[in-house]
C-alpha cells in the first residue's frame, strides 16, 4: 500500500525559503514513475508544481516557479524534497504530494496521480 507523507510547511516572509519533505512508502523505481508536488490556494483550482521520475533525474516544474523551486530525491530515505527558494505571496497554499505520473509523463496530468498526502500549509506573507 502506498503511503504519503508531507512536512516542512509553515509561514515565512516573501523572498524566504522553506524546504518540503514527501517520505514515502510502497514506492519503488519498478512500481511508479514519479512523485509529484501540487498545491491549491483558497479558491482555486489545484495545480501541478513539480514532479521527479522515479528512474532517472527527469524532472518537470511548472512555469510559475522554473528557477526558484527545486525537486530532488533521496533514494535510501524514501524521500521526495521540494526546496522553495525566492517565495512569493501568490506561492500561499496548501502543497501535497502525489503518485503516480501516467503514461504521457513528463507531461503532468492531475488525473493520472490516485494517491495523494495529507497535505502541508505554505504561508508567504508580503
Amino acid at each position: 500500500q502506498v503511503q504519503l507523507v508531507e512536512s516542512g510547511g509553515g509561514s515565512v516572509q516573501a523572498e524566504g525559503s522553506l524546504r518540503l519533505s514527501c517520505t514515502a512508502s510502497g514506492i519503488t523505481a519498478s512500481s511508479h514513475r514519479c512523485v509529484g508536488w501540487f498545491r491549491q490556494a483558497p479558491g482555486k483550482e489545484r495545480e501541478g508544481v513539480a514532479a521527479i521520475s522515479t528512474a532517472s533525474p527527469l524532472t518537470y516544474y511548472a512555469d510559475s516557479v522554473r528557477g526558484r523551486f527545486t525537486i530532488s530525491k533521496d533514494n535510501a530515505k524514501n524521500t521526495v524534497y521540494l526546496q522553495m527558494n525566492r517565495l512569493k505571496p501568490e506561492d500561499t497554499a496548501m502543497y501535497y504530494c502525489a503518485a503516480d505520473c501516467g503514461p504521457k509523463w513528463p507531461l503532468l496530468l492531475q488525473g493520472d496521480f490516485n494517491t495523494w498526502g495529507q497535505g502541508t500549509q505554505v504561508t508567504v506573507s508580503s
